[in-house]
């Protein structure tokens, strides 16, 4: 006897606020479950606090001195967050978080207005559920910025140029492409407008549009696209004659050309991030782009961009000379509407594979999960294994149960089918995330942060000898006085050579004078550094050691 179909949660308003809400409410929380992971996230939480702390809104710094290598978006909107509501985690992610929701939401009303409200649905639950936009909206680096900024561009055109667009709609979705072009510039410099407007030449060159460049609304967006970002880039020019060699030559034509930042990989570096960011939705991956290539019965092939977006950036990243795994990260909204659409037309057999990829990935978990306490090749790593074991099995239980359900459910009710896949597997990364935290809050040297809080005065300096603290200044809410090792501060202390000590036998000078003045500091240093000053019998404390660091500050 077959069984009767169950109700589509599509059709009730009340099931899809209530999973909304839900989905909201883990969303913000997880924004602060978390301790800021070196070096990216304790990065840009430091130069925000930089930021609000002086009052300098134009030359962008860290650990107070001169840092070029990106735009000052993010920092901006993370500053105005510590300005508005203190220092803290959630505050240093706010403006990540919001970015992830705006592309989601920008993704699911343009496939609305493009295919309806099914699609638009399963769009919002593609995107929000994938692995890695899940996990980058809660990571506060550039790239979700940058990501969404590109998805409004990205959005701004689809909808402008979609078939019975009326022509308020043409010239504001054109508007918003150029904004968004506008603001990923300013978020993480000139890709934000080279590869979308790189997607839009392929484009014509393939459907042969020629037309669509008349289309552009050029110079009311271009208009609007400089006066976002011109003002910046005049003012912090004026403020710092050196920036432009550095910005654009170091950091976009050499990045792109040579390995100098030492990020190089394979030519394919990024599939396997693309397979693992895609879940749980791997199963669809291929068809969905497979038939994008399929002619659209309209003028302007929305699908053809899409599949063009997709690849191309991949493709771009993958020949570039500087690779890191967020890179990728705006292809994944264009993703979305693909599998989207795939999913309105798949076959019950496609979506029980789909779900049966799932539960075979969650039954493995489930199996390797207690190898985990063995993967640690040093003593100190135990404990961080460890904390990870039981939030691994949350993690591989609820991706099992979201394939089985997925599974079980897609013959009688294919909506709740994916809803169900995207629901667990959303909360599965969630979980992972939080399991890592031991690790994180290892790597940031929380921990420590008592000790070294005793230890300080308002004119106790903190050196960082041979490393530097990537998250520690931002929870101390100082910076620090580098030696020796510049990081990746290497151009900020050639201006200013001032605000740093080249020499560790200065540094071991400086330090004699001071504990011979009565005067106490705080450094943090290297293992084999610490043991070398031991040697020198230089007049120190251990307040904090771990395998990662030494902190010392002077004899009592």
């Amino acid at each position: 006897m077959n069984q009767p179909l169950m109700k589509s949660p599509y059709d009730s308003p009340r099931t899809l606020w209530a999973i909304l809400f839900g989905f909201l409410v883990v969303w913000f929380y997880m924004l602060g479950a978390r301790t800021l992971v070196p070096t990216d996230e304790g990065r840009y939480a430091e130069m925000a606090r930089e930021m609000a702390a002086t009052g300098d809104w134009i030359t962008l710094r860290l650990n107070g001195i001169k840092y070029f290598e990106k735009p000052p978006l993010q920092n901006w909107m993370n500053a105005l967050t510590f300005s508005l509501f203190g220092l803290g985690d959630w505050q240093a992610r706010l403006w990540t978080g919001l970015c992830g929701l705006i592309g989601i939401a920008a993704a699911s009303y343009t496939a609305l207005k493009l295919y309806g409200r099914r699609v638009a649905i399963n769009t919002a639950c593609v995107l929000g559920a994938s692995f890695y936009w899940a996990a980058m909206g809660h990571i506060n680096s550039l790239d979700m910025g940058l990501s969404s900024m590109m998805t409004l561009a990205l959005c701004g055109l689809l909808l402008a140029q979609r078939d019975g667009a009326s022509a308020n709609e043409q010239r504001n979705g054109m508007l918003l492409c150029w904004a968004g072009m506008a603001l990923a510039t300013m978020s993480k410099g000139l890709i934000g407008f080279v590869l979308p407007g790189a997607v839009l030449v392929l484009y014509t060159i393939w459907s042969r549009d020629l037309g669509l460049w008349l289309r552009l609304h050029m110079g009311k967006g271009l208009l609007l696209f400089f006066a976002i970002t011109a003002p910046w880039f005049i003012l912090v020019w004026q403020a710092n004659p050196e920036h432009p060699h550095f910005f654009f030559i170091h950091e976009h034509f050499q990045r792109f050309t040579s390995t100098v930042h030492k990020r190089d990989g394979a030519w394919y570096y990024f599939v396997p991030l693309l397979l693992i960011g895609i879940l749980p939705w791997l199963g669809l991956l291929i068809q969905s782009l497979i038939t994008s290539l399929r002619k659209e019965n309209t003028r302007f092939q929305v699908k053809k961009m899409l599949f063009i977006w997709v690849t191309f950036i991949f493709f771009f990243f993958s020949i570039s000379g500087s690779k890191l795994p967020s890179y990728i990260l705006p292809i994944f909204p264009a993703l979305a509407i693909l599998i989207a659409c795939q999913l309105e037309q798949i076959s019950t057999f496609s979506l029980r594979l789909n779900a049966a990829l799932m539960l075979t990935i969650g039954a493995v978990s489930l199996a390797l999960t207690p190898k985990i306490a063995g993967m640690a090749k040093h003593a100190y790593e135990i404990p961080f294994y460890a904390a990870m074991v039981p939030w691994a099995y949350v993690a591989a239980g609820l991706a099992f149960i979201g394939g089985l359900s997925a599974l079980a459910f897609a013959k009688r009710n294919k909506d709740l089918s994916v809803i169900a896949l995207a629901c667990c597997t959303f909360l599965a990364g969630q979980a992972l995330f939080l399991g890592h935290d031991t690790w994180g809050k290892y790597n940031a040297g929380v921990y420590h942060l008592d000790a070294i809080k005793a230890e300080l005065k308002s004119e106790t300096p903190i050196f960082s000898v041979g490393r530097y603290e990537q998250a520690l200044p931002f929870y101390l809410q100082r910076t620090t006085i580098l030696v020796e090792h510049p990081d990746e501060m290497q151009f900020g202390v050639g201006i200013e050579p001032a605000l740093w000590i080249p020499k560790q036998t200065d540094f071991v000078l400086k330090w004699r004078d001071m504990h011979a003045k009565g005067q106490n500091a705080v450094a943090f240093v290297r293992q084999e550094i610490y043991d070398d000053l031991q040697k020198q019998a230089m007049p120190m404390r251990v307040i904090g050691h771990d395998p990662k660091r030494v902190i010392i500050a002077m004899p009592r």
